[in-house]
């Protein structure tokens, strides 16, 4: 689930984690006061017309062409080297699939440190993002730092892009402080991703109780999104909070936010063990007939177990006789007979008891004994007395049929019955 939702995380331009320096912030401000700005610089002439058809073949679209032109260029002057190369660099970024030809003239148009001083800024954060796209994290890292030493700048995205640097180099606690500079940098339009960083450190490090934390932080500043309900009602779980869990779970399925088969089956996994196996089970019988959770042998006992739970006798008979009937085991045959013969059923009863001894079922004794109830209570004593005979043979029930047995005799001969 969060490796999933930590890969959605990346930006168009993807992202890498960088640990900068606690009074990083501080120290960029300091360096543009004190850093004098440069002067601006132009191309040669000769350089500078060929530039310009190459920029007018660009903005026709004409990619393919403008790069002939400048890769032409002879340039001789460093600046204007630099320059070109710069451009070159767009070129091949704009193309796509040509990341690395793109970072090498970066990488040529940045060492002089000579560009322009936006146009310098530019190439440094534009390359950090290249080397992001093709997995060089440790450089991204390195160039967005140096992008906001150099212009003394730092935004959010920045800071996203440098926790998901640290994410792909596993260095998951390094990825807190990024994520919680860009929180504060969104400002008054908060931005869901560092929230989703953080929550991938804490989830992967095994850090639940932080994890829930940022979940009830975001639950606030998100309350639309269902996925922060279902993964805080998740983390609950982790911490093992039953009573959060499931008051948060409830409120998302209030909401129609639980739509996964698993998300309902932790609901009512949750109503039955905080002492509601009513609601369970109704919830589990709405969504198992629309079709939400799938109608097997195991949601259908689990929802006879709801069913029994909430002593909803009659119901639970009917589903564990479901379950019986889809995979002929002798102990759902043994449960819908004892619930059949509880509820006063006893003619059916009997043929599910008689179907959880065919199905081999443990502990016949005690079966025998159920049969010679419901053929008593039916006035079948001569049966009767036939079943509690049988569980006379077994030594786990000798005892309690005996006593049994004793009274069926003496009802039938009462009653003028011959057994």
């Amino acid at each position: 689930m969060f490796k999933k939702l930590a890969t959605a995380l990346v930006i168009a331009s993807a992202v890498t984690t960088v640990q900068l320096p606690f009074s990083f912030d501080v120290q960029a401000a300091e360096a543009k006061q004190e850093k004098k700005k440069r002067p601006t610089q132009l191309v040669g002439p000769s350089v500078g017309k060929k530039v310009q058809k190459a920029f007018e073949l660009y903005t026709a679209d004409d990619i393919d062409g403008a790069l002939v032109l400048l890769l032409d260029i002879e340039a001789s002057k460093p600046y204007d080297k630099a320059y070109v190369a710069r451009m070159i660099a767009v070129m091949y970024a704009t193309k796509g699939n040509q990341e690395e030809k793109a970072i090498s003239y970066l990488k040529q148009a940045v060492e002089p440190d000579i560009l322009n001083e936006g146009d310098h800024g530019e190439s440094i954060k534009l390359l950090a993002d290249l080397q992001m796209q093709t997995k060089k994290y440790e450089e991204a890292l390195k160039n967005y730092e140096a992008w906001m030493e150099f212009t003394g700048k730092e935004d959010s995205q920045t800071y996203v892009k440098i926790a998901q640097a640290y994410y792909e180099l596993r260095r998951l606690d390094k990825m807190i402080e990024p994520a919680d500079k860009a929180i504060a940098l969104f400002g008054d339009k908060p931005n869901q991703n560092p929230y989703i960083l953080k929550l991938t450190s804490y989830y992967e490090r095994k850090m639940y109780r932080d994890g829930v934390k940022v979940l009830e932080t975001v639950l606030q500043i998100f309350p639309e999104n269902k996925q922060w309900w279902t993964q805080l009602g998740m983390f609950y779980l982790l911490v093992e909070d039953y009573t959060k869990a499931l008051s948060t779970l409830d409120m998302a399925y209030k909401q129609g936010f639980l739509e996964k088969e698993s998300e309902l089956k932790t609901l009512a996994s949750l109503y039955q063990s905080n002492g509601v196996p009513f609601k369970a089970a109704k919830l589990l019988e709405k969504h198992i007939g629309s079709g939400d959770i799938k109608r097997d042998d195991q949601t259908l006992s689990t929802l006879a177990n709801a069913y029994h739970a909430a002593q909803n006798i009659a119901t639970a008979a009917k589903y564990y006789g479901e379950v019986a009937k889809l995979t002929n085991e002798a102990q759902h045959w043994r449960k819908q007979g004892m619930l059949l013969k509880q509820s006063e059923q006893f003619k059916k009863s009997i043929v599910a008891l008689n179907k959880a001894l065919d199905a081999g079922v443990n502990n016949k004794g005690r079966i025998y004994m159920s049969l010679a109830e419901a053929h008593f209570y039916l006035g079948q004593y001569k049966q009767a007395h036939a079943e509690i005979s049988r569980a006379m043979k077994d030594p786990k029930s000798r005892k309690a049929a005996r006593g049994w047995k004793s009274f069926i005799e003496e009802t039938a001969q009462r009653k003028g019955v011959a057994i």
